[in-house]
């Protein structure tokens, strides 16, 4: 994106006023500003604080699909990015925009940087994240896998199972912790066991309110439910927690068909043949007309 007119003007004096501003956007839609200069400043609905100690490296971008990257780093701080939200994963994959702003006209603007943040580190006081480029994306696997199993996920667009409606997702109180990746929530009662095995936990308050996690097991009580985890949640959880329980699914042709009444979206191929197939070789003996083998 090439520099506007009047940006470029101001760096053709010579005597600049500039600084950088940074926009980071949760994935819990928490949005958040900083800046390098020593007096906050605002544009385009954003507040960006001068407080936070927040600086960058230098950035290095190349023509072609090579990954930019770069580092931002910052102080950790009770009013902007907490140690206990970094650790608890809060700020992992959120969108970040860098600018270079002229702070004594901050129309005068220009976007340096888009992308995600990857790795965060912190010690010290400090933390350090790594910064991700937009070509990132690019590097992961896209297309259609032909396999027996559904290749899309429960309640995504491909699917289609609205996980909102009544009776299909749950929300509940926990009522014990056995430790950190297995609790007993209580009721639920009218939902079959193992309904959310593979299915999600989210929570909705206390100090982990807005992290979720993948359930393993599910286990029916006497008015309640023992969940483990597949892995611990990143912030502490306590009895009297509120909790949403989406169900899970193996992905499974009669699961699509029997549980969810959904097999008209099943993206998956149940008659394709196996890996025993193709060791099978022609015999005297059974059905040897070229047809269906499924038949």
């Amino acid at each position: 994106m090439a520099v506007s007119a009047a940006l470029q003007a101001h760096l053709d004096t010579g005597t600049t006023t500039l600084c950088r501003c940074w926009r980071v956007r949760r994935r819990d839609g928490v949005l958040m500003g900083f800046t390098d200069h020593d007096l906050d400043l605002s544009f385009d609905g954003t507040v960006f604080r001068a407080d936070t100690g927040l600086t960058a490296q230098a950035l290095q971008q190349t023509t072609g699909l090579s990954v930019d990257n770069t580092e931002a780093l910052g102080a950790l701080s009770s009013s902007a990015v907490t140690e206990a939200d970094l650790a608890a994963g809060r700020f992992d994959g959120a969108e970040v925009e860098s600018w270079l702003v002229n702070w004594s006209d901050v129309l005068q603007r220009h976007l340096t940087f888009k992308g995600t943040l990857g790795e965060v580190v912190t010690s010290g006081g400090q933390f350090r994240a790594e910064l991700r480029g937009q070509s990132e994306v690019l590097n992961r696997a896209r297309g259609r896998a032909f396999q027996p199993l559904c290749s899309a996920d429960l309640g995504d667009v491909e699917c289609g199972v609205d996980l909102d409606a009544p009776g299909v997702s749950g929300v509940t109180t926990v009522a014990q912790i056995k430790s950190a990746q297995n609790l007993v929530v209580a009721g639920l009662d009218a939902y079959t066991a193992a309904l959310f095995e593979r299915g999600r936990l989210e929570v909705l308050s206390g100090a982990a309110q807005g992290l979720k996690a993948t359930i393993k097991s599910d286990t029916v009580m006497t008015g309640a439910r023992e969940l483990v985890l597949w892995e611990e949640v990143r912030a502490a959880i306590a009895v009297g927690d509120q909790v949403r329980l989406r169900p899970g699914c193996n992905k499974r042709a009669e699961t699509c068909r029997t549980r969810f009444n959904n097999f008209l979206n099943f993206r998956g191929f149940p008659h394709i043949p196996g890996e025993d197939w193709l060791m099978a070789y022609p015999t005297r003996n059974g059905r040897n007309d070229g047809g269906s083998r499924n038949r």
